[in-house]
């Protein structure tokens, strides 16, 4: 697949409403960074796995360090990812173009997806790339469709990954790594899925529209 192929046409991102969420490829994404400041910080590690028909595609994953400058001991200690780390390390600009090549014009599934795609349109724009056009589903808003309206149900303003991997039982193994909590949002958005079905029909376009 060309680098550019993900660079779409408007028209493109109208869905065929005889797809379904099974048929469709969905890209499920993570990024370790060394902080949350979009212009400052930068990404460490790009995580991300295929989902389609069901099936949580590990053999299909992408997994990818980047070589960088700017590290934070405060989140090194979280994700573990450090300047001496003793493998291959791409360049932010041949990462960037791996990871193009990979996602092609999937969906993107993340939880709390405004950060992992600004994070990434960053670098884009540092290395004279064109912004992500790609759909965007995001678990944390997803999963708050699936919880009952009641004031006996105290509702949160914000979901982590934690909360959700607890409230589906989710191994939490590989936690704070890319494509550990990729793989943790694939689980979750099918649960997801499922929990909205009880409630009503769901198809693609639908869960756009939530």
């Amino acid at each position: 697949m060309s680098l550019f192929n993900f660079w779409k046409k408007e028209e493109n991102n109208i869905f065929d409403e005889n797809i379904t969420i099974e048929e469709t490829r969905f890209v499920v994404l993570d990024t370790e960074t060394t902080g949350f400041d979009y212009d400052n910080d930068r990404i460490l590690c790009i995580g991300a796995l295929v989902l389609q028909n069901g099936v949580i595609s590990v053999q299909d994953s992408f997994e990818i360090y980047l070589e960088q400058e700017h590290y934070d001991k405060s989140t090194a200690q979280i994700h573990g990812i450090l300047k001496d780390l003793l493998i291959k390390r791409p360049t932010e600009l041949e990462a960037l173009q791996q990871f193009l090549d990979f996602l092609g014009d999937s969906i993107i599934i993340a939880h709390h997806t405004i950060f992992d795609i600004t994070m990434i349109n960053k670098a884009l724009v540092r290395n004279e790339l064109p912004q992500l056009t790609n759909k965007t589903l995001d678990t944390a808003y997803l999963y708050k469709k699936t919880l009952i309206k009641s004031h006996l149900f105290e509702r949160k303003d914000h979901y982590t990954l934690d909360d959700l991997a607890d409230k589906f039982d989710i191994s939490k193994k590989d936690r704070h790594t890319a494509l550990g909590d990729a793989y943790i949002t694939a689980i979750a958005f099918l649960k997801i899925v499922k929990k909205l079905r009880e409630k009503k029909a769901v198809n693609l376009n639908s869960l756009f529209k939530y």
